[in-house]
């Protein structure tokens, strides 16, 4: 028992060696900076996080040639753009909002895998979907938000493209497109992920959340473990991270920042997370908290720093133990199992290759 228990414990505090280039870091910190900064310098820092939350696509340039990064990074704003828009459309009604949630996390979750998307996967697909969906319903500025995260979006492609050529990307091999071909299997986790991340964002609801986002976030953070132990060790670190990053905030917000300190604080959290989230999930959310209250400048609603943080406690308890319950029924029951079996089933029967 002891010893099971010091293996947990080290498993949680254990640093990884897999390493990231400095210069990837300093990119996706540049990428979310220059939008934040320009909104700084015309007083519009909370419209300017949109374009950050755009530019986060960055964050999944692939490790392959400058043509196949193009297309990879193309996509994948574009997708941020789709989940945006119609989340955006979709928040004139709670319940209309969770199901809008719902079908583009299964969406993003399917797609992701079917092409093998390395992290972060669907979570930032699901990230942009569940901002949009909490916005409060405007068309007249819908055109704007959505053009503000499509800006990001070229920002981080256009950067991406010359990072490229500098690194000398065109030098990698040649990329070969794999695909998982398990499709039955990747439907019943989407869809199993998917409803406990729509579920979750409908407790927040029932609960009255003021920041009720961070619900459906936390939940989808936690789900993307690919084993129940990492799953309960992102519990873990989020709760950890998310307590100390706080502290962190808290911190700030108290020496009366002013939009450009706020600026070049995001450049740094987004910096120091792209380092270390690689080598320790818990360490990077202790400065992920911190990136993401600012970010939360577009939805707080002037809401004070101290109550702020104490919802966003709140919310990350409720949402990861949600995500744990989905992790618990995936990875811990057959039901999954016993459903693809007849899918699969079903499939031969019919004359059709089972996937």
């Amino acid at each position: 028992m002891i010893q099971t228990l010091f293996i947990q414990l080290k498993g949680l505090f254990s640093w990884s060696e897999v390493k990231r280039p400095w210069h990837l870091a300093v990119l996706a910190a540049v990428c979310v900076g220059i939008p934040v900064l320009i909104g700084a310098a015309l007083d519009q820092f909370a419209v300017a996080t949109l374009s950050s939350l755009g530019a986060m696509v960055i964050l999944y340039l692939p490790k392959t040639r400058t043509a196949h990064r193009m297309v990879t990074l193309v996509m994948c704003s574009f997708g941020f753009m789709v989940c945006f828009s119609i989340g955006s459309l979709a928040s004139f009604n709670p319940y209309v909002a969770a199901l809008a949630l719902g079908l583009l996390s299964f969406g993003a979750i399917v797609i992701t895998r079917y092409y093998r998307l390395p992290p972060p996967g669907s979570f930032f697909f699901i990230l942009v979907t569940a901002l949009a969906i909490y916005l409060p319903f405007n068309l007249s500025t819908f055109v704007s938000n959505v053009g503000m995260v499509t800006l990001g979006g070229i920002l981080a492609c256009g950067l991406a493209f010359f990072y490229s050529l500098i690194t000398g990307a065109n030098h990698l091999p040649a990329t070969n497109i794999e695909t998982d071909t398990q499709v039955n299997a990747i439907i019943l986790e989407g869809a199993l992920m998917a409803f406990f991340i729509s579920f979750s964002y409908l407790v927040a609801l029932f609960l009255a959340l003021p920041n009720a986002l961070w619900v459906p976030i936390s939940c989808a953070a936690i789900l993307q473990g690919a084993t129940y132990r990492m799953i309960w060790h992102r519990n873990i670190h989020r709760i950890v991270g998310t307590t100390i990053g706080m502290g962190v905030a808290w911190w700030i917000f108290s020496l009366e920042p002013n939009y450009w300190h706020l600026a070049l604080f995001m450049i740094l959290f987004q910096f120091l997370v792209e380092l270390l989230i690689v080598k320790n999930y818990g360490a990077a959310v202790i400065f992920i908290t911190p990136l993401t209250v600012i970010m939360a400048e577009f939805t707080s609603a002037n809401m004070s720093t101290d109550v702020l943080l104490l919802h966003r406690l709140v919310d990350i308890f409720i949402g990861s133990t949600i995500g744990i319950l989905g992790g618990t029924v995936f990875h811990r029951t057959s039901l999954l199992k016993r459903i693809e079996s007849i899918m699969n089933a079903r499939s031969s029967l019919s004359g059709r290759k089972p996937f």
